[in-house]
């Protein structure tokens, strides 16, 4: 798991899978959230605009990327 510091206390799930390099595109992004393969603190989450907070971890496909501030 690697740590990805954001600006500010929060950000957009769909965001931040972009940001910590876990997919290529937002388009992937989108897919990859409505088949419910991306989880959140372990749970499937299938809202792109859930809100992360510093401390939350993110997988897909075996990767792993945790919000920092």
């Amino acid at each position: 798991m690697r740590d990805v510091a954001i600006d500010g206390d929060m950000i957009r799930l769909g965001q931040f899978l972009k940001l910590a390099d876990l997919i290529d595109t937002g388009g992937e992004g989108k897919i990859l959230i409505a088949s419910g393969d991306v989880t959140v603190n372990g749970e499937v989450d299938t809202r792109r605009g859930r809100q992360l907070h510093p401390g939350d971890v993110v997988e897909v496909q075996g990767r792993s990327a945790r919000v920092v501030s």
